[in-house]
């Protein structure tokens, strides 16, 4: 018997009506012969309302008290998702994430999934129940709830595929799979039929919202192949899988779009071993994510070091960097927010020249300037004004032709 993973996201489970639509694809998908394990977010906007809550309550509640708060929206949807099933027929069990044996590291807020246990889930399975298990969410060896982070209720379904085995797993969002570029920003944008993990790594990582980034990292790290489509209509989505030699005939695969950055500049850092080393320190240290890190080449014994940081991490990362500017006898920090960095992947790029140069100029025609630039094997990323990201997506969105590319992809393909 065929063993399905699939995780309901946030809109999908938005209202009774949907909940109970998700109810009703989940006794389909059983009725079809397949044992079910869906993962359910918490219903929409309901994680945002417990942050107000929290601080109406507190400006600094503790992050293990957050953790033991944002757990409970998946707790609901994951119980009212049992109940709908369970109302139309069905035989449906909700676990929490510690419940389905779900193991993480201490690190509240951001946890780290360190292993699985299922064994109440192929209890339950064998039982011919429904599973449905809170996403999200796990526990520490102590016994204490920790959160995975934003989107960690596609972690949850990526790991659980993994851990069970699973035939098939399947992400139903509300969009219907993985567009060359957010759709809302560029209405040309097409939905790819597939993606290579390292492709969709650095689109999730440029900001694209369908899929958090840890979750396609295990999904890559443990080959978990896994559909992104919609839940509601019965039209295929997007498939995630492992690199073929067929994706590089498209050179652009997709564009992202990634708002709210901020820049920091250290300025006439000494040029000497280990300075680096002593600047990031602190930031990690404080569990800041840099992103993009640029540094100058070197003149008169100091250079400029630059990188970007969310917007809402900007004050902590002052607050640290100041005293360390001084310490390590650089001459200033210089900060700006406002900025927003436009990512352009594809494996194409591979072995296809002149990607950075059609970018470069697109973006120049168009007057709009590029303050920093960071390049992977099948990416370039670029660093403008806030302002300017949705023309300047919809531009290269056109420069590249990617509509067109992925409309005669698409048609080579089904005359396979």
């Amino acid at each position: 018997m065929r063993l399905v993973v699939q995780k309901y996201g946030g809109t999908s489970v938005g209202t009774p009506k949907r909940i109970q639509n998700v109810a009703r694809r989940l006794l389909k998908t059983q009725s079809e012969g397949c044992q079910v394990v869906a993962v359910i977010s918490a219903m929409a906007g309901a994680t945002d309302n417990l942050l107000k809550l929290a601080h109406q309550i507190s400006s600094h509640p503790t992050e293990r008290e957050l953790d033991m708060l944002l757990s409970t929206g998946e707790h609901a949807a994951a119980a009212l998702t049992a109940m709908a099933v369970n109302a139309l027929g069905g035989r449906a069990a909700s676990l929490t994430g510690a419940q389905a044996g779900i193991l993480t590291d201490r690190n509240y807020t951001k946890a780290r999934i360190a292993n699985i246990s299922p064994k109440q889930i192929h209890e339950l399975l064998s039982d011919d129940y429904i599973v449905i298990v809170a996403g999200f969410q796990g526990q520490t060896p102590e016994g204490e709830t920790t959160t995975l982070g934003r989107g960690g209720s596609d972690l949850t379904a990526i790991a659980l595929a993994g851990a069970l085995n699973a035939d098939a797993c399947q992400i139903f969002t509300d969009v219907d799979g993985i567009f060359t570029c957010d759709p809302r920003i560029v209405k040309g944008a097409k939905k790819l039929g597939e993606v290579a993990y390292d492709e969709l790594l650095e689109m999730a990582g440029g900001g694209a919202k369908v899929m958090q980034s840890r979750a396609v990292e295990f999904a890559k790290k443990f080959s978990i192949e896994f559909e992104v489509r919609s839940s509601f209509n019965k039209s295929r989505g997007t498939i995630a899988r492992e690199e073929r030699a067929s994706m590089e005939n498209v050179v652009i695969r997709g564009i992202s779009v990634d708002r709210h950055q901020a820049k920091l500049t250290i300025a006439a850092v000494p040029d000497k071993p280990g300075i680096a080393g002593r600047i990031f320190f602190n930031v990690a240290a404080a569990h800041i994510v840099v992103d993009m890190i640029v540094q100058n080449a070197s003149a008169g014994g100091v250079t400029d070091i630059s990188f970007t940081i969310h917007e809402d991490e900007l004050e902590n990362a002052r607050r640290i960097l100041m005293p360390v500017v001084g310490e390590i006898g650089a001459k200033r920090l210089n900060t700006s927010s406002g900025l927003a960095k436009l990512s352009v992947v594809g494996i194409g790029m591979r072995s296809h020249s002149g990607v950075a140069a059609r970018m470069f100029e697109c973006l120049g025609r168009a007057g709009i300037n590029i303050q920093l630039v960071s390049t992977s094997e099948i990416k370039i990323a670029v660093v403008i004004d806030e302002k300017d990201a949705e023309r300047a997506a919809r531009l290269i969105h056109a420069e590249f032709g990617l509509a067109r590319l992925v409309s005669a992809t698409a048609a080579a393909q089904s005359l396979k």
